[in-house]
């Protein structure tokens, strides 16, 4: 993570991931304005390029070839990725309302979040129909839809609404496709029969006379049906009916036409065309609220009404970077007024495809291998990102945000020489409002909590039970404050359930980057409701903390569970599910299999990340397994006879292991095969990219029998891969592990798995063995 070099003094936030915002992205990064922050807000890590969507439908191109990596790009920008989506704006206080996070603070906003498809407004539409539209979640139901033809016996019609260039670019290469995919399982490409439907009298409307017969004559050549100057007006299974009355049969009908802005704009003081649209200026604002940016499709620019085409998206993207970039120092906004004619760029599914510009029109394979060279080029702007090395990041220059008197006086303090001791406290005033809203779960041995104005917390040990004391603190790795507050949350909470406790109650201690008190303020909030979200499901009580001032982010807690009284006592596998007894590291037993509930290389992804080297959804990937709880897995190992267990942390596997070999006083053998792994640590790793902690771990390599035949195995490097939040690595009865295993899938732990055994201490001075 990019750290930032001053303090926060505005905030600019991107919502949605469409090409202006990479653009705007781009632009930031080559040249940052000191003081101010990005936030990218987006549901979808990757972002489709839709002038390559064509050709991946088409199977000329991989996933990854069409798609923007978002967050990779937003760390390059030192911009903050939140994986969210919007549903709201909170005008008064300038605040983005998210579907699953706490709302998000801006000073200036932008909006480019493509349309939605109005399937609604036609009957059965919603229920019958694939939409193309918005674009970001369209590979899923294009995957869902491929699998279905492919699977589908016999004859499959398939219908495409929507005359325009983009419904029918989509009909071609959808229909070449799947010829070839039907030709390679050996049977007949005609079985598909294809028909496009449009309202229009003409296909292709907005385009030359030329182009238009290129592709009429291309469609016929196909054997395609068109049905045009008919409207669509309701669709049922296995059929579609015409404004005429007419029902015509389709197996498959795609939806591309009949979009519009989406639901939850209507709920805000924006302006909006009849279909749903942002009215902007020409300085790209809201004509109803200038804080408030839009570009793409998502926009209706009122004094340039253009077709809604990606090209205009593209082209928005420097002058909505430099109008935010002014509007955020404070200085004039220039007008942006798109191109009459633009070059429009459309395959035939074939690697051919046509030029058509005004009344300029050129045909041929040469022209996709041209479209193909300008699409990749243009990927390669935002994908062929140069590494990041240390020391990249320049001085900061003077920042040229204006501030008030007030604002002034608090950057200057953030930038000067700070106080240590209790000077070093976030002001109190700061914290009790951004930790006011928090509301920890209530349990009734908290006498004084988290909301009482003393200074320590008083907690009731209850009758028969004793204390589970740990802590654990660790700066952030991820540029998201709430779902860092998640991630560390439940790695504190891991050596409570590991134990086979329950978690009581919890204090934090935090470190923020000073800044003006706005933005440490909100920086608090949302790492503390992501880590009392964590907390609270987990019946564990906030009480309290302590948070100042820092380089870095950073967050801790000190956590008290409660076990059984007694209950330190030997755990036998005899134990049933009531059994109390902790689950030490030394409980190991020989004969017992050894259980990994979550998969491994959190450290080797991080350290990728921070070099630009990991793909967003492997990144997306570690951060879900992370905020998984061990609760519910711990319990599981507990009751199917587990009598020692331990969280994967630090010390990654190996150590980890070491740790219960020792003082259970057996060896044990690891099945390198069996390994579970986050998608892309295989291949991090294969490329030298290793956690700073990885060297420390690897003096534990003589543990490992035999180690010098194992040093070139691929996964070898992973068993000293530091963990951050990872699962829990038990002993459990043989007899009762594949039981075991299979609760485990149940509870959401789907990569858990068997990977090794526990054997009696044998001659070798190495406990463990390795194979695979």
């Amino acid at each position: 993570m990019q750290q930032p070099q001053q303090p926060v003094l505005r905030d600019i936030v991107l919502v949605g991931g469409g090409h202006t915002h990479v653009g705007v992205l781009k632009r930031f990064a080559m040249r940052p304005e000191p003081g101010v922050r990005l936030t990218l807000i987006c549901r979808d890590t990757h972002t489709p390029y839709s002038g390559m969507l064509p050709g991946y439908v088409a199977g000329h191109y991989g996933y990854d070839d069409v798609h923007i990596d978002l967050r990779r790009l937003a760390e390059y920008a030192g911009a903050r990725f939140f994986r969210d989506e919007a549903i709201g704006i909170d005008h008064e206080d300038r605040r983005v309302l998210c579907r699953s996070r706490p709302p998000v603070p801006y000073d200036w906003m932008s909006i480019n979040i493509g349309s939605t498809p109005r399937v609604g407004t036609v009957r059965g539409a919603h229920a019958h129909a694939v939409p193309v539209k918005p674009i970001h979640r369209f590979n899923d139901r294009w995957l869902t839809l491929l699998e279905r033809i492919e699977a589908h016996p016999g004859r499959t019609r398939v219908a495409v609404v929507g005359g325009g260039a983009g419904g029918v670019e989509l009909l071609l290469a959808m229909q070449y496709r799947l010829g070839h995919e039907l030709a390679a399982r050996g049977r007949d490409p005609g079985e598909l029969s294809f028909a496009l439907f449009t309202r229009g009298e003409r296909i292709l409307p907005t385009h030359n006379p030329r182009v238009r017969t290129h592709f009429e004559a291309t469609l016929r050549r196909r054997g395609v049906e068109v049905h045009t100057g008919t409207e669509v007006v309701a669709v049922e299974a296995g059929r579609l009916q015409a404004d005429d009355g007419s029902w015509h049969g389709a197996d498959e009908i795609v939806w591309v036409t009949n979009a519009g802005g989406a639901e939850w704009l209507k709920d805000t003081r924006l302006e909006l065309d009849d279909d749903g649209f942002i009215k902007v200026g020409d300085t790209l604002q809201s004509l109803s609220d200038p804080r408030i940016f839009a570009a793409g499709d998502i926009a209706h620019q009122l004094h340039h009404s253009r077709e809604k085409a990606g090209v205009f998206a593209v082209r928005q993207g420097r002058p909505l970077a430099d109008n935010l970039r002014a509007a955020v120092t404070d200085r004039p906004l220039s007008p942006y007024h798109p191109q009459r004619h633009w070059l429009a760029l459309i395959s035939t599914g074939d690697r051919h495809a046509v030029a058509s510009r005004g009344w300029w029109y050129l045909a041929g394979d040469w022209v996709w291998r041209w479209k193909d060279w300008i699409d990749r080029r243009f990927m390669a702007r935002f994908n062929a990102l140069p590494p990041m090395t240390e020391g990249a990041m320049k001085a900061p220059a003077a920042s040229r945000v204006k501030l008030d008197d007030e604002e002034s006086a608090q950057a200057i303090s953030a930038f000067a020489m700070r106080c240590g001791g209790c000077g070093a406290k976030v002001g109190a005033t700061t914290l009790s409002r951004a930790l006011s809203t928090l509301e920890p779960v209530a349990r009734e041995e908290v006498l004084v909590g988290l909301h009482a104005p003393d200074d320590a917390a008083v907690v009731r040990v209850p009758p028969g039970k004793d204390m589970v004391h740990t802590v654990d603190f660790f700066r952030a790795f991820i540029d998201d404050p709430y779902v860092f507050g998640k991630v560390a949350a439940n790695h504190a909470l891991g050596d409570i359930f590991a134990m086979g406790a329950e978690a009581q109650t919890a204090t934090a201690v935090a470190t923020v980057p000073q800044g003006l008190e706005a933005k440490v303020e909100d920086t608090v909030f949302q790492m503390m409701s992501g880590a009392v979200e964590v907390l609270n499901a987990a019946d564990c009580a906030l009480v309290g903390g302590h948070t100042g001032e820092g380089s870095e982010l950073a967050l801790g807690f000190s956590v008290n569970g409660l076990i059984d009284s007694g209950s330190m006592g030997e755990r036998t596998e005899d134990d049933g599910p009531a059994g109390t007894a902790l689950m030490t590291k030394g409980g190991l037993r020989p004969g017992q299999v050894l259980i990994l509930t979550k998969p491994i290389g959190t450290g080797t992804l991080f350290a990728a990340h921070a070099r630009l080297a990991a793909r967003g959804r492997w990144i997306d990937a570690a951060l879900d397994s992370m905020c998984q709880s061990n609760r519910e897995g711990a319990a599981c190992l507990h009751e199917h006879g587990a009598t020692a267990c331990t969280d994967l942390t630090g010390f990654g596997l190996l150590g980890h292991l070491v740790e219960m070999t020792r003082p259970s006083g057996v060896d044990a053998e690891l099945d390198l095969a069996a390994l579970p792994l986050l998608e892309g640590a295989e291949e991090t790793v294969a490329a030298g990219i290793l956690s700073s902690l990885q060297p420390a771990n690897v003096r534990l390599r003589r543990a490992i029998r035999d180690q010098p035949a194992w040093v070139e195995h691929p996964r070898y490097p992973l068993l000293f891969d530091p963990q951050t939040a990872g699962g829990l690595l038990a002993g459990v009865p043989a007899e009762r592990a594949e039981a075991c295993l299979a609760a485990l899938h149940a509870l959401g732990y789907g990569q858990a798995a068997i990977i090794g055994r526990v054997e009696a201490p044998g001659e070798a001075l190495e406990p463990i063995r390795l194979n695979g």
